[in-house]
């Protein structure tokens, strides 16, 4: 086994496509096809079946990814050992994947200065594998949205990402149609807040849990929909967009977390100070 063809293995499960991964990875096709037949013998099972509505995984697949996770982390852990950095401890920071884009570069300064002898690998994922890379060492310290509960796990407040409902037309709350809403549903709490106060729009045939692809919706069919304040602030700096102006804003809480060892510890406590109250709603 080898670590090109775990990297292929994960590609394969973003993309669903040959072709896409082949892209991506800057390989040719029949190079793709070669890793996941090596990688399939050496686990003794079939990972992905092919058709011609694309590419799935198998069950085995399936359970085979949270593994492939950690030995791609693994790896990248290692390569960073080996080679002289400057820095004696290699921090591994995961950030909820809606948050890296626009903030992770002003954390990563800040955490920086308080750990000036730290190194650090960022990488953006969801909470549930967060959590769970944090139970198994894989991860120091995650952002997220939505706490695990776990005995293993100590979360703290960072604040809350706030979301505004836009359209493409200027219309009032009650004119906004549910066959033309794009339902977003970026972690359990949000959704439970859009239920409660959304009840007609809670059903939507088009839905997404992470905002670059709402967005990418929202530009290609138009409608409605809620977008974090920065991503919807954009847009309507640009025309694209319009505030509804009636609709409530929903706030997401968002937590550091860390194993339940580190919570006392030196280092930890820094990062935590560093990134609390880092964001607030707008």
């Amino acid at each position: 086994m080898q670590i090109d063809q775990i990297e292929t293995f994960l590609d394969l499960l973003d993309t669903g496509s040959f072709n896409r991964t082949a892209d991506r990875l800057g390989v040719t096709q029949s190079t793709i096809s070669g890793r996941v037949k090596a990688l399939e013998k050496a686990l003794g099972e079939r990972l992905f079946e092919r058709s011609r509505s694309g590419t799935q995984p198998t069950t085995a697949a399936l359970r085979f990814e949270t593994h492939a996770r950690v030995l791609r982390r693994a790896w990248a852990d290692g390569q960073a050992d080996v080679k002289p950095t400057g820095s004696a401890v290699m921090l591994r920071i995961g950030i909820q994947h809606d948050l890296i884009d626009n903030h992770v570069a002003d954390w990563l300064a800040a955490l920086r200065q308080a750990l000036p002898d730290c190194g650090f690998y960022v990488d953006g994922d969801y909470s549930i594998q967060m959590c769970r890379d944090l139970e198994n060492g894989v991860l120091d310290l995650g952002i997220v949205f939505t706490p695990r509960p776990s005995p293993d796990l100590y979360f703290e407040s960072m604040g809350d990402v706030t979301y505004h409902m836009v359209s493409t037309s200027q219309q009032p709350l009650k004119d906004v149609s549910p066959t033309d809403y794009i339902l977003p549903a970026y972690a359990p709490a949000f959704s439970q807040t859009h239920a409660a106060l959304h009840p007609g729009l809670s059903l939507g045939s088009v839905s997404s849990g992470q905002a670059a692809a709402v967005r990418g919706l929202f530009i290609a069919l138009g409608g409605t929909t809620y977008l974090p304040s920065e991503m919807a602030q954009t847009l309507i700096d640009e025309g694209t967009a319009h505030r509804v102006p009636d609709a409530p804003a929903i706030t997401q809480p968002v937590f550091t977390a860390m194993h339940l060892r580190n919570r006392h510890r030196a280092g930890y406590r820094r990062m935590a100070k560093t990134l609390r109250g880092r964001i607030a709603p707008q």
